[in-house]
């Protein structure tokens, strides 16, 4: 049912995206520098469980009632974009994604539900995995649904590993940037804007 080398041509393309810089690694990231590698790991299984949800979404035929109801896609994107929107100027405010300070950090379970709402609120995601897994996906190979949940599956999987490592790597970091203020400074503006940017292209995508 999965051919070798179908499954390393999907695992390369998927390794991929893992690695493309957007707002959920980046949360991975941010944990991993101010609360340590529990912190990352957390952030970073959080992210691949939002990709789990949209997998189970598209299985289910959710994704493509909302790629095909025009309520449906507008009431999804604009909770989605919303939340990213609200992330990243509660991060300019605060600038507390990267904190040295022992009062700034978060209980894991804040930051596990930071992490899966980052995802599984992203219509991104989910009309990725619609347009993205079928082209793998062979019917003459058996179900297709099957196909569909262990190829989500196994995308989830390196998502929640890929994120989880670079925020674990991060935290090398975290003894350079600690007396450099600025820097610190600086790398919670950027990753506040990159949520207001993720939350805007949300805003702006169109139903296809």
């Amino acid at each position: 049912m999965f051919p070798i080398d179908i499954w390393l041509a999907y695992s390369a393309a998927c390794l991929l995206l893992v690695i493309a810089p957007g707002p959920d690694n980046l949360l991975a990231v941010g944990r991993g520098l101010s609360q340590g590698r529990l912190a990352a790991l957390v952030s970073g299984m959080a992210s691949g469980a939002g990709i789990l949800f949209h997998v189970a979404t598209a299985s289910l035929g959710l994704t493509l009632l909302m790629q095909t109801s025009v309520v449906a896609f507008w009431i999804v994107k604009l909770i989605g974009a919303g939340y990213l929107l609200w992330l990243g100027i509660k991060v300019l405010r605060s600038r507390s994604l990267i904190s040295f300070q022992p009062a700034a950090k978060q209980p894991l379970t804040s930051i596990f539900f930071t992490g899966f709402l980052s995802a599984a609120l992203n219509p991104k995601p989910g009309l990725f995995v619609l347009a993205f897994i079928p082209q793998f996906v062979d019917p003459l190979r058996g179900s297709v649904s099957t196909q569909m949940l262990v190829y989500g599956a196994w995308f989830a999987l390196l998502t929640a590993i890929g994120f989880s490592l670079m925020g674990v790597f991060a935290t090398v970091l975290t003894q350079w940037l600690r007396p450099r203020p600025r820097l610190v400074n600086g790398l919670n503006v950027g990753a506040g804007l990159t949520f207001v940017a993720s939350g805007v292209s949300i805003a702006a995508l169109s139903q296809k």
